[in-house]
């Protein structure tokens, strides 16, 4: 979430964080959210870089209050079980004067060759990782917000283009390493620096990478001397799989039997990184619209495309992230300008999609199939993948001691009912979820509480662009 436009005060001004508290910390525990992360809170001057570029890393910005406030923000939070997780930006640098840049008259932080220094995608500074000033500064900057503040993680933005050298340039705007490769070591070196420093000093913090690229290992362990392995981040974000299914999703229905191969990619590298699926606030800015629009179809199939969305990436290995405003539908695309449209609540289709986002929630924690080996082949099972005419996917989520649960996705706006499901073992299997339910402002079909596998299969009704899970009871 961006903590400017979550929500406003009465005279549109940001909300400082007591007020921010005391309506975001119930509201997530309502929802069954396990953390808040917010898009970057230090100090930057220019409202619509969302935080981004950032010129005091060090400090809160002022324009939630002071810095206590923050800090009983994340005990409240504590408080309450939800953890609180930063966006944290080494990756790049405004040239403001007041920031760092040319500190000394000089450059400093920053490299005076513009084929290393210059970022040509957000016109900022690139730091000089290959000084140990500067990765001391960063590095303590990173371990500052887990001992001053005591927050539970740092999202690391635009790791992919700390780790090449050529990142958005064209022939002859960059330098290649000393080995004439592209990489760029220093980054990582100093990436592998703050892992090492922030796992072996604050146990129970975690790390996320934003990386778009296959660079190997980027939730790998760092070696024992630091000098190889993995960058040793806890998680990296799945941009493939907010692509990929993004783009599926997008696609008319009767299209979608052409394109099975979208949904199913996805598992062939699912299990490579511990992987987060992100739906976050850059595909809901800059003419992409909201998720609810980028759905097919008229109003009340946009919503059970969505919600039917939803429960299958609840269902699909990896952890969940979801953008703020997304768990009602926000219709409007987001503008870091003013808060969240909340009047929607007031009508059943967004109401309905905010009550099976707090239902998947609440399932997910509950149910250690679904989140215990979400990083593990394992865990994982398809039961059926290869039906692309009727655009149906069926897979197995499992954990050792748990009851196994099937979640099943029909992506066309036509029932299958019936429709034989293999599975695993025979006897009752539960309804648990059905994105279809009249709770949620669907059609209500479904299968009457459960179904009974025999044989190794179960016939199954399917709702209209609805994603069900069903769980083995015996």
């Amino acid at each position: 979430m961006h903590a400017g436009s979550w929500d406003r005060d009465a005279d549109g001004w940001f909300l400082t964080w007591d007020a921010l508290a005391d309506r975001l910390i119930p509201y997530v525990v309502e929802m069954g959210f396990t953390h808040i992360e917010f898009l970057p809170i230090s100090e930057h001057p220019y409202d619509p870089s969302w935080g981004y570029q950032t010129t005091g890393l060090y400090a809160p910005s002022a324009r939630f209050g002071d810095v206590d406030g923050f800090a009983r923000f994340v005990d409240g939070a504590h408080l309450a079980g939800i953890g609180v997780l930063l966006d944290w930006v080494p990756a790049h640098f405004p040239t403001d004067a007041f920031g760092l840049a040319k500190f000394d008259g000089t450059a400093l932080y920053e490299h005076e060759d513009p084929r290393l220094g210059f970022h040509p995608d957000w016109n900022t500074a690139i730091y000089n990782f290959g000084r140990r000033e500067v990765t001391s500064f960063l590095v303590n900057n990173a371990l500052f917000w887990a001992e001053r503040y005591h927050i539970d993680g740092l999202r690391v933005d635009a790791v992919a283009s700390m780790l090449y050298r050529d990142y958005s340039r064209k022939a002859g705007e960059w330098i290649p390493n000393e080995q004439g490769g592209r990489e760029n070591w220093e980054a990582v070196a100093c990436l592998r620096d703050m892992n090492r420093e922030i796992y072996g000093q604050h146990p129970g913090v975690f790390t996320i990478a934003e990386e778009s690229t296959s660079w190997p290992g980027v939730s790998a362990p760092v070696s024992d001397d630091g000098k190889s392995g993995g960058l040793g981040f806890g998680f990296k974000w799945n941009m493939g799989f907010m692509h990929d299914t993004l783009q599926y999703m997008a696609r008319d229905p009767l299209h979608r039997k052409h394109h099975h191969g979208e949904i199913n990619f996805g598992l062939v590298y699912a299990f490579s990184e511990n992987f987060v699926l992100p739906l976050s606030h850059d595909e809901v800015v800059h003419g992409k619209g909201s998720l609810l629009t980028k759905m097919p179809g008229d109003d009340w199939q946009q919503f059970a495309n969505l919600r039917a969305y939803y429960a299958f990436m609840w269902g699909y290995p990896g952890k969940k992230l979801l953008f703020m405003g997304q768990e009602f539908a926000q219709r409007r695309e987001w503008s870091e300008a003013r808060a969240l449209d909340w009047d929607l609540r007031n009508a059943r289709s967004h109401e309905g999609m905010r009550n099976l986002v707090r239902d998947l929630n609440t399932v997910y924690r509950e149910k250690p199939a679904l989140h215990a080996r979400d990083c593990e082949a394992e865990g994982f099972e398809w039961l059926v993948a290869d039906d692309a005419a009727n655009s149906v996917f069926a897979w197995l989520r499992k954990a050792p001691g748990a009851k196994p649960i099937a979640i099943v996705a029909n992506m066309t706006p036509i029932a299958r009912a019936p429709y034989r499901v293999p599975l695993p073992l025979d006897g009752r299997w539960c309804e648990i979820i059905n994105s279809d339910a009249h709770d949620y402002w669907g059609s209500g079909l479904g299968n009457l509480g459960g179904v009974v596998a025999k044989d190794g299969a179960a016939w199954v009704t399917l709702p209209p662009l609805a994603t069900i899970m069903l769980e083995y009871e015996g």
